[in-house]
C-alpha cells in the first residue's frame, strides 16, 4: 500500500526536519478533498480532485492510492464519473494513513525501510 523507498528518498530530499512539515501539508491538503469526496460528492471535480489527489499520494509513497485515483481520473476524463468508486479511494486514503502513520520510525532519524 506505501512505497517506503519513495518515503525515504522523500525524506532525503527534503530532510529530516522539514520532513514532518511536508507530511502536515500533505494531510492538510489531502482531507480536505477526501472529506469533501466523502460528505458531498460531486461527479463535476472528480477528475480535478482525483488529479490532485494522485499526485499528492505518489509523491509521499501511497502508491495504491495513487492507482485508485489514476483510475478515477481517467474515467471522469473520458465522461465516465459516475461510475468512478469514490468509496474505494476514500477506504484507501484512511487505510494508507494508518499504515504511515503507524510508523515508529517515520519522523525519527532516516533509516533504510
Amino acid at each position: 500500500m506505501i512505497d517506503w523507498e519513495q518515503v525515504a528518498t522523500l525524506r532525503a530530499e527534503v530532510g529530516q526536519d522539514d520532513f514532518r512539515e511536508v507530511v502536515d501539508l500533505f494531510l492538510e491538503e489531502v482531507e480536505d478533498i477526501v472529506a469533501r469526496l466523502s460528505t458531498a460528492p460531486d461527479p463535476k471535480r472528480y477528475e480535478q480532485d482525483l488529479h490532485f489527489l494522485k499526485g499528492s499520494a505518489l509523491n509521499l509513497g501511497f502508491r495504491h492510492l495513487g492507482t485508485l485515483c489514476q483510475i478515477g481520473e481517467t474515467e471522469a476524463a473520458a465522461g465516465r464519473a459516475g461510475g468512478v468508486d469514490i468509496g474505494a479511494v476514500v477506504t484507501c486514503y484512511h487505510r494508507s494513513k494508518a499504515e504511515f502513520m503507524a510508523r515508529p520510525d517515520l519522523f525519527g532519524p532516516a533509516t533504510a525501510p
